[in-house]
């Protein structure tokens, strides 16, 4: 048997474990689906409850996390789950998830939110699925094989922060480790921006090409809402780093997040950094 057969067979075998964990997790998403529609809008969409950190929890959250871990544990018995409402095991194979992510419009009956989950290996997302659930689009992500929507091709766009055609989001509250009043004032002066009550849902928007720009100033355990854009955005041509423009993992705790079409990353990140001391 000679090396290039060896190679062969390897790298066929490595493609069809990706096609199999793309197509796990796409099955998830479609039970995320059902769940979230099944709750929404009903007195149980609003049975929610509040953590400690005064974020928003809802019955669905909990169902989609728990039904995750199941399957998991069913599936792949090795892997772990780092859910944004519970977890399991510990591995260098991690599904990182965040259920729903826009947790206080779906309480409230508003259609923003969304269901994110990638699997992060040694630290790197190498698939990743998001369904938004409302307008019935699924993207998703595999390293080296680009971003698609509803398996169409998708791209980010090219467009400057000074281009009439930018539109970034941002997200803040009171609790952020990192105070970014004052970059997106600054930022402002060129960009147009937006908060849409899901930052996830906005970092779709940035992989096809309906935004260049996503802030996000989350730090613990927030790797569940950046894992599965990171692989997303950056198989559509875009970039994905820590809030000071750095590399990170996603299977813990991030340092922020920015998230572009890569022409303006720099442009970004050297305004945060006239604002904001790096911790």
């Amino acid at each position: 048997m000679t090396n290039e057969y060896i190679v062969l067979i390897k790298n066929r075998k490595k493609k069809n474990k990706m096609e199999e964990y793309l197509e796990f997790a796409k099955e998830i998403a479609k039970e995320a689906k059902k769940i979230m529609k099944k709750y929404f809008n009903t007195k149980l969409s609003n049975g929610a409850t509040y953590k400690g950190d005064k974020t928003i929890v809802t019955i669905a959250d909990k169902e989609i996390n728990s039904y995750l871990i199941e399957k998991v544990k069913e599936k792949y018995p090795n892997h772990s789950v780092d859910g944004e409402e519970e977890v399991f095991g510990k591995s260098d194979y991690v599904w990182v998830c965040d259920p729903i992510d826009g947790t206080a419009m779906f309480a409230r009956n508003i259609p923003t939110a969304t269901f994110s989950l990638a699997l992060v290996v040694n630290g790197e997302p190498i698939i990743g699925v998001i369904n938004d659930v409302f307008t019935d689009n699924l993207y998703t992500g595999v390293k080296g094989k680009g971003a698609y929507k509803n398996d169409e091709k998708i791209k980010v766009n090219d467009y400057l922060l000074e281009d009439m055609r930018s539109v970034g989001h941002y997200d803040m509250w009171p609790e952020a480790p990192y105070k970014i009043y004052d970059v997106i004032k600054e930022l402002g002066k060129k960009e147009y921006f937006v908060s849409i009550g899901s930052v996830i849902r906005a970092c779709v928007c940035v992989a096809a090409g309906e935004f260049n720009l996503v802030i996000f100033p989350g730090t613990v355990h927030k790797n569940c809402d950046i894992a599965a854009v990171k692989i997303i955005v950056e198989e559509a041509g875009g970039k994905v780093t820590d809030i000071f423009g750095n590399n990170q993992r996603y299977d813990e705790s991030i340092n922020g997040a920015v998230v572009s079409n890569g022409i303006i990353h720099e442009e970004v990140i050297e305004t945060i950094k006239k604002f904001l001391d790096k911790k």
